[in-house]
């Protein structure tokens, strides 16, 4: 006996063969024994977008710590194992992989990408299951999903059909996280931030009657052409006569009203803010609370729409340019100032976030 005895511990030779043992066995598979009491872990699927990190492993050792507890205590101990599609996070790493041979999702087509796509997920999905056996982790690897499986996708369009029939599911308006260059929304946890020197464009917007105007001032003047209304504190005694008033929007010439909401901090800038439902989300809700029209002036990548004449088809940085030269010539420039903020950008081609309002679910 002690002449087989290897001299030094060699891990993989031990774990591989142990790990065999308990899979030949099939001692981590749940066999829905009605006289034992059921205890089951879904996996929190990993992401297909490469490989596992420190914090699956933390997350996954303490789950089948419990799940083995469980199983010695003579539960009927289901981990249910399985990997998620993480369409935006694997969709950015597979167009990244594309861009390295010098292709474009253009250049393949739909069904060209949703091929590379399901490779993609044979690859990096077999990937994650073998590092998570690797572990040893003890799942029961019969029972493995994918969240595009036939039966997983099934049930979630029966879960959402029968809870739009009972009237908790509805559709409405909402402003998200758009980026222009990648034709999509993102959520608030996939949006960067960058510091950007910009500017505080000081504008006049006129009373209606010639009584003078307010000054505001504004870091996006390119858009001012969605301007639906004007804010200011209703705590503040400098605008408390003027509520209710109706400003002239320059350039476009619109009647807009003097509004008095909480949102405005009357100390920063000059206590007046210009509100563009369409296009920030703070502005989004205080036209909600007033019944503000949303007037959205750009197309989906950030170019101004067909409707707004001379400004129409240019980018945003263009329009800006154009719209600040209109505003001089019609002397609607108090002053400009140097400005540095935290600008929005989407994690995945580092452009500036649009805020757009979108047809939204809500449960």
């Amino acid at each position: 006996m002690a002449k087989d005895l290897a001299k030094q511990y060699d891990p993989k030779d031990v774990e591989d063969r142990i790990y065999k043992f308990w899979l030949d066995g099939k001692y981590f598979h749940a066999k829905c024994d009605p006289e034992k009491k059921p205890y089951t872990i879904v996996i929190p699927p990993p992401n297909i977008t490469g490989q596992l990190h420190m914090g699956h492993a933390l997350d996954n050792t303490l789950q089948d710590i419990l799940i083995r507890y469980r199983r010695m205590q003579g539960y009927d101990a289901l981990w249910l194992p399985g990997t998620d599609h993480a369409s935006i996070a694997t969709e950015a790493k597979i167009v990244e992989a594309m861009r390295q041979e010098g292709i474009s999702k253009d250049d393949i087509g739909r069904e060209g990408f949703l091929k590379r796509a399901w490779e993609w997920k044979e690859k990096f999905g077999g990937r994650i299951i073998e590092q998570l056996k690797k572990m040893g982790s003890s799942c029961d690897w019969d029972r493995e999903r994918f969240t595009m499986d036939e039966g997983c996708s099934k049930a979630v369009k029966e879960v959402f059909v029968n809870l739009y029939n009972k009237g908790l599911i509805y559709r409405g308006e909402r402003i998200v996280n758009w980026c222009p260059h990648c034709l999509t929304s993102i959520s608030d946890a996939e949006v960067e931030y960058e510091d950007q020197a910009g500017h505080f464009w000081h504008l006049r917007y006129p009373f209606k009657d010639g009584s003078g105007y307010l000054e505001l001032a504004t870091t996006r003047p390119e858009t001012m052409l969605g301007d639906t209304a004007v804010a200011v504190n209703p705590n503040d005694e400098r605008y408390k006569d003027i509520v209710g008033k109706t400003l002239i929007l320059p350039i476009v010439h619109r009647e807009i009203p003097v509004i008095a909401d909480d949102y405005v901090e009357m100390d920063f800038g000059t206590g007046c803010v210009k509100i563009t439902p369409a296009h920030d989300p703070n502005d989004f809700e205080v036209g909600l609370r007033h019944n503000l029209e949303v007037i959205d002036t750009f197309t989906d990548d950030a170019h101004i729409k067909p409707e707004w004449g001379k400004y129409a088809g240019m980018d945003r940085m263009e329009a800006r340019k154009a719209i600040v030269e209109d505003l001089e010539k019609e002397g609607a420039i108090v002053k400009i100032e140097d400005y540095s903020h935290n600008v929005g950008v989407c994690y995945r081609c580092h452009s500036s976030i649009e805020p757009k309002v979108s047809k939204q679910w809500f449960v």
